[in-house]
Protein backbone atom coordinates (compact mmCIF):
# COMPACT_ATOMS: atom_id res chain seq x y z
CA UNK A 1 0.00 0.00 0.00
CA UNK A 2 1.29 3.49 -0.95
CA UNK A 3 0.10 6.15 1.32
CA UNK A 4 0.77 9.97 0.45
CA UNK A 5 0.55 12.30 3.59
CA UNK A 6 0.42 15.78 2.39
CA UNK A 7 1.35 18.08 5.17
CA UNK A 8 2.27 22.20 5.76
CA UNK A 9 3.61 23.69 8.84
CA UNK A 10 -0.34 23.97 10.50
CA UNK A 11 -1.64 22.24 13.83
CA UNK A 12 -3.66 20.04 11.90
CA UNK A 13 -0.72 19.03 9.32
CA UNK A 14 0.70 17.82 13.26
CA UNK A 15 -2.61 15.92 13.92
CA UNK A 16 -2.39 14.18 10.38
CA UNK A 17 1.41 12.77 11.09
CA UNK A 18 0.32 11.89 15.12
CA UNK A 19 -2.71 9.75 13.27
CA UNK A 20 -0.40 7.59 10.93
CA UNK A 21 1.95 7.35 13.41
CA UNK A 22 -0.91 6.27 15.47
CA UNK A 23 -2.70 3.44 12.80
CA UNK A 24 -1.23 0.23 11.92
CA UNK A 25 -0.52 -0.36 8.18
CA UNK A 26 -0.25 -3.25 5.82
CA UNK A 27 3.23 -4.74 5.89
CA UNK A 28 5.00 -3.35 3.34
CA UNK A 29 3.66 -0.34 2.71
CA UNK A 30 5.04 2.88 1.68
CA UNK A 31 4.87 6.39 3.34
CA UNK A 32 5.61 9.31 1.46
CA UNK A 33 5.50 13.06 3.53
CA UNK A 34 4.79 15.67 1.20
CA UNK A 35 5.18 19.13 1.40
CA UNK A 36 4.12 21.61 -1.36
CA UNK A 37 5.65 24.81 -1.55
CA UNK A 38 3.15 27.48 -2.28
CA UNK A 39 5.10 29.89 -4.85
CA UNK A 40 2.48 31.80 -5.51
CA UNK A 41 2.87 33.08 -1.79
CA UNK A 42 5.87 34.44 -2.67
CA UNK A 43 4.62 37.36 -4.34
CA UNK A 44 4.30 38.73 -7.83
CA UNK A 45 7.64 38.12 -9.30
CA UNK A 46 7.42 41.38 -11.29
CA UNK A 47 7.73 43.29 -8.20
CA UNK A 48 10.92 41.83 -6.83
CA UNK A 49 14.45 41.29 -7.97
CA UNK A 50 15.11 37.74 -9.59
CA UNK A 51 17.92 36.74 -7.21
CA UNK A 52 15.78 37.68 -3.89
CA UNK A 53 12.80 36.28 -5.21
CA UNK A 54 14.99 33.14 -6.13
CA UNK A 55 16.07 33.22 -2.34
CA UNK A 56 12.74 33.46 -1.39
CA UNK A 57 12.13 30.36 -2.83
CA UNK A 58 15.41 28.58 -1.47
CA UNK A 59 14.26 29.45 1.72
CA UNK A 60 10.86 27.75 1.42
CA UNK A 61 12.02 24.86 -0.34
CA UNK A 62 14.34 23.90 2.88
CA UNK A 63 11.96 24.73 5.14
CA UNK A 64 9.95 22.46 3.51
CA UNK A 65 11.86 19.77 3.09
CA UNK A 66 13.43 20.09 6.99
CA UNK A 67 9.79 19.72 7.65
CA UNK A 68 8.77 16.74 5.21
CA UNK A 69 11.64 14.86 6.96
CA UNK A 70 11.04 15.73 10.44
CA UNK A 71 7.26 14.04 9.59
CA UNK A 72 9.26 11.33 8.36
CA UNK A 73 10.94 11.05 11.36
CA UNK A 74 8.36 11.23 13.69
CA UNK A 75 6.30 8.67 11.93
CA UNK A 76 8.95 5.74 11.75
CA UNK A 77 6.92 2.78 12.09
CA UNK A 78 8.97 -0.68 11.76
CA UNK A 79 8.42 -2.49 8.82
CA UNK A 80 6.83 0.36 6.65
CA UNK A 81 9.15 2.39 4.41
CA UNK A 82 8.97 5.97 4.88
CA UNK A 83 10.50 8.83 2.28
CA UNK A 84 9.44 12.54 1.91
CA UNK A 85 8.89 14.56 -1.38
CA UNK A 86 9.45 18.46 -1.74
CA UNK A 87 7.52 19.78 -4.79
CA UNK A 88 6.31 23.38 -5.98
CA UNK A 89 2.55 24.61 -6.89
CA UNK A 90 -0.59 24.93 -5.60
CA UNK A 91 -1.20 22.62 -2.91
CA UNK A 92 -4.41 20.93 -4.08
CA UNK A 93 -3.76 20.51 -7.53
CA UNK A 94 -0.39 19.67 -6.70
CA UNK A 95 -0.84 16.94 -4.11
CA UNK A 96 -3.45 15.18 -6.84
CA UNK A 97 -0.91 15.28 -9.43
CA UNK A 98 1.94 14.02 -7.49
CA UNK A 99 -0.61 11.17 -5.96
CA UNK A 100 -1.37 10.24 -9.49
CA UNK A 101 2.57 10.44 -10.93
CA UNK A 102 4.02 8.32 -7.47
CA UNK A 103 0.99 5.83 -8.16
CA UNK A 104 -0.47 6.49 -3.87
CA UNK A 105 -3.44 4.34 -3.21
CA UNK A 106 -4.73 6.71 -0.13
CA UNK A 107 -3.57 10.43 0.14
CA UNK A 108 -4.26 11.91 3.77
CA UNK A 109 -4.13 15.14 4.60
CA UNK A 110 -5.15 17.79 7.45
CA UNK A 111 -8.59 19.42 7.60
CA UNK A 112 -8.20 23.30 8.92
CA UNK A 113 -11.59 22.96 10.91
CA UNK A 114 -15.15 23.79 10.65
CA UNK A 115 -15.87 27.54 10.82
CA UNK A 116 -16.80 29.61 8.00
CA UNK A 117 -13.77 30.86 6.64
CA UNK A 118 -11.74 27.63 7.38
CA UNK A 119 -14.17 25.04 5.34
CA UNK A 120 -13.00 27.64 2.35
CA UNK A 121 -9.93 26.32 3.09
CA UNK A 122 -10.85 22.90 3.31
CA UNK A 123 -12.68 23.86 -0.14
CA UNK A 124 -9.80 25.03 -1.87
CA UNK A 125 -7.81 22.50 -0.98
CA UNK A 126 -9.02 19.01 0.11
CA UNK A 127 -12.14 19.26 -1.65
CA UNK A 128 -9.38 19.73 -5.01
CA UNK A 129 -7.76 16.51 -3.88
CA UNK A 130 -11.11 14.53 -3.10
CA UNK A 131 -12.19 15.68 -6.60
CA UNK A 132 -9.00 15.12 -8.86
CA UNK A 133 -7.27 12.51 -6.86
CA UNK A 134 -6.99 9.02 -8.30
CA UNK A 135 -6.83 7.30 -5.29
CA UNK A 136 -8.77 7.28 -2.00
CA UNK A 137 -8.36 10.59 -0.05
CA UNK A 138 -8.33 10.85 4.22
CA UNK A 139 -9.28 13.93 5.47
CA UNK A 140 -8.07 13.94 9.49
CA UNK A 141 -9.33 15.47 12.39
CA UNK A 142 -7.27 15.23 15.65
CA UNK A 143 -9.64 12.26 17.72
CA UNK A 144 -10.91 13.58 20.90
CA UNK A 145 -10.66 9.62 22.42
CA UNK A 146 -7.84 7.49 22.44
CA UNK A 147 -8.61 5.73 25.72
CA UNK A 148 -9.28 2.20 24.70
CA UNK A 149 -6.72 2.14 21.92
CA UNK A 150 -9.70 0.77 19.70
CA UNK A 151 -11.40 3.10 17.02
CA UNK A 152 -15.17 3.93 16.05
CA UNK A 153 -15.35 3.78 12.61
CA UNK A 154 -18.73 4.68 10.75
CA UNK A 155 -19.25 2.94 7.63
CA UNK A 156 -22.13 4.31 5.22
CA UNK A 157 -23.05 2.07 2.35
CA UNK A 158 -25.78 2.41 -0.55
CA UNK A 159 -25.49 -0.95 -1.72
CA UNK A 160 -23.33 0.63 -4.95
CA UNK A 161 -19.95 -1.12 -6.30
CA UNK A 162 -18.40 2.03 -4.30
CA UNK A 163 -19.89 1.25 -0.90
CA UNK A 164 -18.97 -2.48 -1.37
CA UNK A 165 -15.31 -1.05 -2.19
CA UNK A 166 -15.23 1.06 0.75
CA UNK A 167 -16.25 -2.23 2.96
CA UNK A 168 -13.68 -4.25 0.84
CA UNK A 169 -10.83 -1.36 2.01
CA UNK A 170 -11.64 -1.14 5.42
CA UNK A 171 -11.39 -5.14 5.87
CA UNK A 172 -8.49 -5.64 4.22
CA UNK A 173 -6.53 -2.88 6.17
CA UNK A 174 -5.44 -3.52 10.05
CA UNK A 175 -6.89 -1.47 12.48
CA UNK A 176 -5.59 -0.93 16.45
CA UNK A 177 -7.03 -3.38 18.65
CA UNK A 178 -10.81 -2.97 19.71
CA UNK A 179 -11.61 -0.81 16.62
CA UNK A 180 -15.60 -1.55 15.89
CA UNK A 181 -17.44 -0.74 12.95
CA UNK A 182 -21.01 0.60 12.53
CA UNK A 183 -22.66 -0.15 9.14
CA UNK A 184 -25.40 2.85 8.45
CA UNK A 185 -27.22 2.37 5.83
CA UNK A 186 -30.29 5.56 4.83
CA UNK A 187 -33.10 5.34 3.48
CA UNK A 188 -33.83 8.12 1.73
CA UNK A 189 -37.55 8.39 1.50
CA UNK A 190 -38.62 11.32 -1.59
CA UNK A 191 -41.50 13.28 -0.72
CA UNK A 192 -43.45 12.45 -3.51
CA UNK A 193 -43.51 9.09 -1.82
CA UNK A 194 -44.19 10.30 1.83
CA UNK A 195 -47.26 12.58 0.83
CA UNK A 196 -48.60 10.56 -2.11
CA UNK A 197 -51.36 13.23 -2.60
CA UNK A 198 -52.19 11.68 -6.26
CA UNK A 199 -50.28 8.18 -5.80
CA UNK A 200 -52.12 5.16 -4.65
CA UNK A 201 -51.46 4.74 -0.98
CA UNK A 202 -50.43 1.09 -1.32
CA UNK A 203 -47.98 1.63 -4.63
CA UNK A 204 -46.13 4.18 -2.39
CA UNK A 205 -45.93 2.21 0.49
CA UNK A 206 -44.55 -0.81 -1.94
CA UNK A 207 -42.25 1.21 -3.00
CA UNK A 208 -40.82 2.55 0.20
CA UNK A 209 -40.96 -1.22 1.80
CA UNK A 210 -38.59 -2.15 -1.64
CA UNK A 211 -35.95 0.66 -0.70
CA UNK A 212 -36.15 -0.85 3.24
CA UNK A 213 -35.29 -3.80 2.17
CA UNK A 214 -32.22 -3.04 -0.60
CA UNK A 215 -30.90 -0.61 2.03
CA UNK A 216 -31.25 -3.59 4.37
CA UNK A 217 -29.53 -6.24 1.63
CA UNK A 218 -26.84 -3.27 1.46
CA UNK A 219 -26.01 -3.35 5.40
CA UNK A 220 -26.23 -6.99 5.20
CA UNK A 221 -23.59 -7.51 2.44
CA UNK A 222 -21.34 -4.55 4.31
CA UNK A 223 -21.44 -6.80 7.95
CA UNK A 224 -20.87 -10.14 5.85
CA UNK A 225 -17.64 -8.27 4.25
CA UNK A 226 -16.65 -6.32 7.47
CA UNK A 227 -16.33 -10.00 9.41
CA UNK A 228 -13.73 -10.69 7.14
CA UNK A 229 -11.68 -8.76 9.00
CA UNK A 230 -13.18 -9.84 12.16
CA UNK A 231 -13.97 -5.98 14.04
CA UNK A 232 -17.02 -5.79 16.10
CA UNK A 233 -19.91 -4.39 14.20
CA UNK A 234 -23.55 -2.92 14.52
CA UNK A 235 -25.83 -1.06 12.26
CA UNK A 236 -28.87 0.99 11.67
CA UNK A 237 -30.70 1.93 8.98
CA UNK A 238 -32.76 5.03 9.52
CA UNK A 239 -35.07 7.08 7.20
CA UNK A 240 -34.11 10.57 6.18
CA UNK A 241 -31.31 12.67 3.92
CA UNK A 242 -28.51 10.81 3.93
CA UNK A 243 -25.59 13.51 4.48
CA UNK A 244 -27.72 15.02 7.41
CA UNK A 245 -28.51 11.34 8.92
CA UNK A 246 -24.92 10.14 8.81
CA UNK A 247 -23.79 13.35 10.46
CA UNK A 248 -25.92 12.95 13.21
CA UNK A 249 -24.83 9.13 13.07
CA UNK A 250 -21.58 10.56 13.78
CA UNK A 251 -22.18 12.86 16.90
CA UNK A 252 -24.38 10.32 18.20
CA UNK A 253 -22.13 7.43 18.54
CA UNK A 254 -19.07 9.65 18.83
CA UNK A 255 -17.37 8.13 15.03
CA UNK A 256 -13.49 8.55 15.06
CA UNK A 257 -13.88 8.01 11.25
CA UNK A 258 -16.29 7.56 8.63
CA UNK A 259 -15.76 5.83 5.28
CA UNK A 260 -17.95 6.69 2.30
CA UNK A 261 -17.41 5.54 -1.23
CA UNK A 262 -16.68 7.78 -4.43
CA UNK A 263 -18.57 7.65 -6.97
CA UNK A 264 -15.45 8.42 -9.35
CA UNK A 265 -14.30 11.29 -11.85
CA UNK A 266 -16.95 12.33 -14.78
CA UNK A 267 -18.43 15.06 -14.39
CA UNK A 268 -21.81 13.83 -13.82
CA UNK A 269 -20.18 11.57 -10.99
CA UNK A 270 -18.70 14.63 -9.24
CA UNK A 271 -22.33 16.22 -8.56
CA UNK A 272 -22.73 13.03 -6.73
CA UNK A 273 -19.79 13.07 -4.61
CA UNK A 274 -20.46 16.87 -3.88
CA UNK A 275 -24.07 15.80 -2.91
CA UNK A 276 -22.73 13.23 0.17
CA UNK A 277 -19.15 12.55 0.69
CA UNK A 278 -17.39 16.06 0.00
CA UNK A 279 -20.77 17.61 2.56
CA UNK A 280 -19.60 14.60 4.88
CA UNK A 281 -16.04 15.58 4.48
CA UNK A 282 -16.44 19.30 5.19
CA UNK A 283 -18.80 19.18 7.77
CA UNK A 284 -18.40 15.57 10.05
CA UNK A 285 -16.46 16.53 13.20
CA UNK A 286 -14.17 13.90 12.77
CA UNK A 287 -11.91 12.15 10.40
CA UNK A 288 -13.27 10.72 6.59
CA UNK A 289 -11.77 8.88 4.24
CA UNK A 290 -13.53 8.89 1.12
CA UNK A 291 -12.81 5.32 -0.99
CA UNK A 292 -11.91 5.22 -4.76
CA UNK A 293 -10.57 1.81 -6.17
CA UNK A 294 -7.92 2.23 -8.70
CA UNK A 295 -8.48 0.34 -11.91
CA UNK A 296 -5.24 0.57 -13.12
CA UNK A 297 -1.53 1.96 -11.32
CA UNK A 298 -1.60 5.71 -12.68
Amino acid sequence: MRILVAIDSSDPSQAVIEEVAARPWPKGANICVLNVVESGLLGNPLSLITAEAASLLEMATDAARTLADAGAKRIAIPGISTSTAVVQGHPGIDIAEYAKEWGADLVIVGSHGRSGLTRLLLGSVARTIIRHAPCSVEIVRPRTRRDSGGMKILLATDGSAYSIAAAQSLAERPWPRGTEVKIVGVVEVTPLLVEPFYIDPALAQSLIDEQVKQVQEAVSNAQQIISRAHLKTSSTTPFGAATRIILEQVDEWGADLVVVGSHGRQAAERLLIGSVSESVAIHAPCSVEVIRRKTARQ
